[in-house]
């Protein structure tokens, strides 16, 4: 019996392109000016300090640091202390009314009807914790955060490591078995499951790759009982 569901977010909850054409554009244009207004500010100290470790550049200035994250912005690249900026500069557009966080309206369906079913919801993304509440709490249907019982980000783990999933079972307090990990990558599905965890791939898009796990094209289609 499923009595948890973990969610991803980008292609699973929402679009990718609201991330790839709406978000990750905002942070970077905003990256710079935030960096050098706020940051001697403790939260984005700690990041300056925490890109310069991971970069190994101890010495890097403030401009040399902008550089380092703008490149990581440009690549790609899922680092916790990038994350973290971005949801701080993210934080202000959503409160400026910029943007709206996406969902899809199937998730805001089906993560209503689970959640009234008693069945506890978790989100699990490579984007910080932060923006993933700021997502869902400024979203296009107004706040869903109350749907919600905790959030997972790459503070506990990679997505496409087994050990990630063991961890967030372990923190959820219920057995691999009854938790449901709902993703669009098959490779994040195949670690979820390798940690005992039941798993469902979003099939959004024609032509996606497809794993050996059971397929949705919506959350109306997403089923508890295989």
């Amino acid at each position: 019996m499923i009595r948890v569901i973990v969610t991803d977010i980008e292609g699973t909850t929402g679009s990718i392109a609201f991330v790839h054409e709406v978000l990750f554009p905002y942070a970077r244009r905003h990256l710079g000016d935030f960096v050098r207004q706020h940051g001697d500010e403790p939260p984005v100290a700690e990041q300056i300090q925490a890109v310069r470790e991971l970069a190994e550049e101890p010495g890097a200035d403030l401009e040399r640091v902008i550089a380092i994250l703008e490149g990581w912005i440009d690549a790609d690249r899922k680092v916790t202390p990038l994350k973290a900026l971005q949801g701080m500069i993210w934080e202000r557009g959503y409160r400026d009314g910029d943007f709206t966080g996406h969902v899809y309206p199937d998730a805001i369906e089906g993560l209503k009807r689970w959640h009234q079913a008693g069945i506890a919801l978790y989100v699990y993304s490579s984007g910080s914790v932060q923006a993933q509440k700021l997502l869902f709490g400024h979203s296009d249907a107004g706040d869903l955060t109350p749907l919600f019982s905790g959030y997972f980000d790459t503070t506990t783990g990679p997505k496409r490591e087994t050990a990630s999933y063991r961890r967030i079972v372990e923190a959820i307090g219920e057995p691999a078995e009854s938790v449901l990990f709902l993703s669009d990558v098959v490779a994040e599905l195949d670690a979820a499951a390798e940690a005992g965890l039941k798993t469902t791939q979003l099939v959004r898009e024609p032509g996606m790759t497809t794993g050996d796990h059971p397929v949705a094209e919506s959350f109306d289609a997403v089923r508890l009982d295989e």
